[in-house]
Formats: C-alpha cells, structure tokens, sequence
C-alpha cells in the first residue's frame, strides 16, 4: 500500500474578514470557515494519483489541527474522497505559531506509525500565507521536500524497492521539474481551475468514513513545545494595507488640451 497524508486547515472566509482597528486582531465573529484552498488543492493532487495509479493502492488520510469545529474540515475531504481523518483538537494547542504546529504535525505522523510515503500540504493558508509550515514539517521529520508543486507523477524502479515523485512546481522565470526521493513532502500551488463537485452518493458515504481525534496526551510532546508556549515566533499586530488615493484624471479635452492641463497640474505639485 501506498499512503499520502494530506495536512489541511480550516481558515476563515477572508473576503469577510475584517481587522479590529483597536486591538489588530481579526473579528472573526460571524464569519463563515471554509477549507484552505491550497489545502484542497493538495488533495485534489492525491486523488489525481490515486486515480491514474490504482496499482499502488494508494490510501489518503487527511488531518487537520484545529477546535472541534475544525471536523466540517475533515468532512468536506473525505466528502472529496480522502479516505480517513485525524483531527488534532486540544486547548493545549490553542495560539500555536507554523512551527509549534509543525511540530505538532510531525509528532503525530511518528504516532500514527502508518509509515507515510508522501505528505502533502498547501503552500500557504489564506488566514496566515506565512508558507512555513510545510518546510518545517519536512525539517522536524528529517525528510526531503518540494515547494510550489501544480503536478506530480509517481515512479519506483523494477524492484519496488525505492519509489520517488516526479514534481512539476512554479519558479519565477517559469517551471522546472524535481524528482524526489520518497518519503518526502510536497507544498501544492494552485491547481486545476475547475474544481471537484461532490455528488450526493459522496456526500452520504463520507457520514461512513473514520475521524480519529487526538489530543495533546496522544501526541508524546512536552507541553513546553504545544501551543502558545511553544511558538516561537508572536504576531505583535494585524492591520489592513493603506487605502490608495484615486489618481486625478483629465476628461472632456483634445489631445493638445489635455497635455496643456497635465503639465499645469505637474507644475502645481513641483514636478516640473
């Protein structure tokens, strides 16, 4: 068997988020969670694989960090057609910076003992877009990782004694192509622009399908590293972009007219 583990988030809905301007934290009151579209597009990576290699058998598990509300996460994966969840729900866990939840990650991975071939994360969460929690898992695990992946493609030689994964990723010059030996763990970009839509038969067989919690006892840390007091990083304040001014704009002149008014302005405000 084949095992990807793909790491998602619930996040709030950002075009509805708003910054308290008193305190610099987001209200989240009344704002609608969705799942992390990086996240989802990182499943949709792995079933994509499971579909074009049913040979390797592959098993998806999904799991999530999050309050007991952070389950919707989990059901819309497996909805998608994940196979099982986790989801890692504890107060203890509560104010976790990308490396205390990478930690975090990385514990349960050792727990779990499933001996995961491949894991799979989004490049960033939309609530954060820090895109450090995927190379840290990868670090505390002591694996090789692969940044900004939109496709990938599986190989193993004759004597399936060593699998690896082909991956195509974004650079700023265009694409490259990297093949990494498994296991390691991918970061996913954007994906396909048309997205998965669940039938009813999906909907109803997800209700079936297996959601292990975990709590912080489960996961064999030190409480000193979960959590609050185990980030070390702080977000000291939130705060939205300056507002840009609108530009003056000359209408209802000729060529000739609209220049003369131009240079005036620019004369006003000591340009020229």
């Amino acid at each position: 068997m084949f095992r990807i583990l793909v790491c998602v988030k619930q996040v709030p809905e950002v075009t509805n988020v708003t910054v308290n301007p008193e305190t610099g934290t987001l209200n989240r009151e009344g704002v609608a969670s969705i799942l992390n579209p990086f996240c989802e597009y990182a499943l949709d990576l792995a079933l994509d694989l499971r579909e074009r290699h049913p040979q390797w058998d592959i098993e998806i598990v999904v799991v999530t960090m999050g309050p007991p509300q952070a389950r919707a996460a989990l059901m819309r994966c497996l909805e998608m057609g994940a196979d099982r969840g986790v989801l890692l729900t504890d107060r203890r866990f509560a104010g976790a910076d990308t490396w205390a939840t990478a930690l975090t990650i990385a514990g349960t991975v050792r727990q779990l003992g499933d001996d995961f071939d491949l894991i799979l994360v989004g490049k960033h969460a939309i609530d954060g877009d820090t895109a450090q929690t995927g190379p840290e898992i990868a670090e505390c695990l002591g694996i090789p990782q692969v940044t900004y992946a939109v496709g990938l493609e599986l190989e193993e030689n004759a004597r399936k004694t060593n699998r690896w994964v082909r991956a195509r990723r974004e650079t700023e010059q265009g694409y490259e192509v990297m093949r990494m030996l498994l296991p390691g763990v991918v970061s996913v970009s954007k994906g396909a622009d048309v997205r998965q839509v669940c039938s009813l038969q999906d909907i109803v067989d997800a209700r079936a399908k297996d959601i292990t919690e975990m709590n912080a006892d489960d996961i064999g840390l030190e409480e000193s590293d979960l959590g609050l007091t185990g980030s070390l990083t702080q977000v000291v304040k939130i705060f939205p972009p300056p507002a840009k001014t609108v530009g003056q704009t000359i209408t209802g002149a000729d060529p000739d007219e609209a220049a003369i008014r131009l240079v005036g302005i620019l004369k006003e405000r000591g340009f020229v």
